[in-house]
C-alpha cells in the first residue's frame, strides 16, 4: 500500500483540524462539511450480522494466534482492491493490519479495532464462547461485544468507503495483544509513521453504548522480584527473608494507594475519581521452618489523565532501593528486581475535539462520557492523532460468561458508519 498523504495535525481547536497542508479539510461544523442530523438505527444489515458472526467464530484468545482473522480482513479488502499493511510480533505468529480506503485522499480518519479477547477458561457460559449465536436481539460469544463486531462494521462498509465523497480517506487499523498491555498497537503506529502516513483523527471503537468518550485512566503493571537468602528458620539473623522484604514493599504500595485517595485532586466523572494502587499476586516460601531465599509480586497503577504514572513507579523502587543496603550486608546477593509487564497511557480528549464533535453527530449524542477501562486510546493521541472512544455495547458485557453485544447498538454503529462515509463538503 502507498502513503496515503499529507496532512500533520499541529494542534486541534475547536472550530477544527489545524494542519500544516491546507488541501485536506478539517472536520467541524464550521469546515463546510455537513453531516446527517439524525441518524436513526435502522434493521442491521445481513451483510454485517454475516461478519461480525464470522469474526466471533475465530479463536483470537490472547495466548492463540490472530492471523487466522487478519488474513479474513486482508483478504477480503483484497477482493476490493484495498491492500494491507501487515507488521508482525517477534516470531510471527500476530499480527497488526492498517488499510486505507480512499488511497490518495490527502488525510484520513482511523478505525481503530483489537483483533484479541480475553479468555474464557473457568466461566459458566451457557452458550458456546464461539458459537456467535443470536437469540432475543442479541449476539452472544467473546469478543461480541470487545470489539470484533465493530471491526466487522467497520468492514461491512469497505465498499461504500471507497465510493465515499469524504475529503478524507478511511484507514482500518486492526492490532493485536491490546488485552495484555496494548503491544500489537505500538507496531502499528510506528509503521504508519515510517510510511508517512498522517491521519487527521482517530475512533477507537471500544464498547461505549455508541456515547463517544473522551477520557479513561492508564494501566501500568510491573512485577518485583526479592532475592533473599534462606536459612534454617531458627537461624533467622543468618538470613533475608524474602517474603519479609517484599512485604515491606508491598505495604508502601498500599500507603500510596492511601495517599492518592486521601490527598489526589479528584477527576470527577470517573467510577474512582483518584489514581489506585493494588497488588494482584505474590508467591514466596517453600516450607513453614525455612526462611524464604525468594518472593515474587505483582502489582498495578490506574492513573488519572492529570496524575504522573511514571513518577508514582519511580517512587516505589526509591523506597526498595533504600532497603537493600541492609540486605546486602548479609547477602551481597540479595536485593529486589523489577520488571515491566505492561504499559498503557492513559487517554484525556476534549469535548471540544472536532473528532469529538464529529462523533457525537454521527451517533446522535449530545453527551460524552469518561470509561474506566483501558483502551489504545493514549496511544493514537501521544503519537499526535485527535481521538475518541466510541462504540457499539457496553463494557458491562465484555470478559463476562455470557457475552453479548445487542442488535440495536450494532445497528447505531452501521449508522454511524454510513453518516461517517456520508459526510461531505458543501462548497
Amino acid at each position: 500500500m502507498g502513503r496515503s498523504g499529507g496532512a500533520s495535525i499541529d494542534h486541534v481547536r475547536a472550530v477544527g483540524f489545524k494542519h500544516n497542508r491546507p488541501a485536506a479539510a478539517p472536520i467541524g461544523p464550521e469546515s463546510g462539511m455537513t453531516f446527517p442530523h439524525t441518524l436513526s438505527p435502522s434493521v442491521l444489515s445481513a451483510q454485517a450480522l454475516a461478519l461480525a458472526q464470522t469474526l466471533v467464530r475465530m479463536n483470537t484468545v490472547s495466548r492463540n494466534s490472530n492471523l487466522e482473522l487478519i488474513h479474513f480482513v486482508r483478504d477480503t479488502l483484497k477482493k476490493s482492491g484495498v491492500a494491507s499493511r501487515i507488521t508482525w510480533n517477534a516470531d510471527k505468529t500476530k499480527a497488526n493490519l492498517f488499510a486505507t480506503l480512499g488511497e490518495g485522499k490527502p488525510a484520513g480518519v482511523i478505525l481503530s479495532g483489537h483483533t484479541d479477547t480475553v479468555p474464557w477458561d473457568g466461566q459458566d457460559w451457557s452458550v458456546d464462547p464461539l458459537s456467535a449465536l443470536v437469540r432475543d436481539g442479541k449476539l452472544y460469544g467473546r469478543g461480541s461485544a470487545d470489539m470484533k463486531s465493530f471491526i466487522a462494521l467497520a468492514l461491512a462498509q469497505a465498499d461504500t468507503f471507497l465510493n465515499s465523497p469524504a475529503p478524507f480517506a478511511i484507514h482500518l487499523a486492526l492490532s493485536y495483544d491490546e488485552e495484555v498491555g496494548c503491544f500489537g498497537v505500538r507496531e502499528l503506529v510506528a509503521d504508519m509513521k515510517d510510511a508517512g502516513i498522517a491521519p487527521l483523527a482517530c475512533i477507537v471503537g471500544e464498547p461505549t453504548s455508541m456515547v463517544p468518550a473522551i477520557a479513561h485512566k492508564g494501566v501500568y503493571r510491573y512485577k518485583c522480584c526479592v532475592r533473599g537468602k534462606e536459612a534454617h528458620s531458627s537461624l533467622t539473623p543468618q538470613s533475608v527473608n524474602a517474603i519479609e522484604m517484599a512485604a515491606r514493599v508491598v505495604g508502601k504500595l498500599r500507603d500510596m494507594a492511601e495517599g492518592f485517595e486521601r490527598d489526589e485532586p479528584r477527576y470527577e466523572g470517573f467510577d474512582v475519581p483518584f489514581s489506585t494502587a493494588s497488588v494482584g499476586q505474590f508467591h514466596g516460601g517453600i516450607a513453614d521452618n525455612v526462611v524464604p531465599r525468594d518472593a515474587e509480586f505483582r502489582y498495578e497503577f490506574r492513573d488519572l489523565p492529570t496524575a504522573d504514572a511514571a513518577a508514582m513507579q519511580k517512587e516505589v523502587l526509591a523506597y526498595a532501593r533504600q532497603a537493600e543496603p541492609a540486605m546486602k550486608k548479609i547477602a551481597p546477593e540479595a536485593g529486589f528486581s523489577f520488571e515491566t509487564i505492561c504499559e498503557v497511557p492513559s487517554f484525556l480528549g476534549s469535548a471540544n475535539d472536532a473528532v469529538t464533535r464529529l462523533a457525537q453527530r454521527l451517533s446522535g449524542e449530545s453527551r460524552t462520557t469518561q470509561v474506566a477501562f483501558g483502551t489504545e486510546a493514549g496511544i493514537f493521541k501521544n503519537s499526535g492523532i485527535s481521538t475518541v472512544v466510541c462504540g457499539p455495547g457496553s463494557i458491562t458485557q465484555a470478559h463476562q460468561p455470557d457475552e453479548f453485544v445487542s442488535l440495536e447498538q450494532l445497528a447505531r454503529c452501521e449508522a454511524f458508519l454510513q453518516g461517517l462515509a456520508a459526510t461531505s463538503e458543501l462548497r
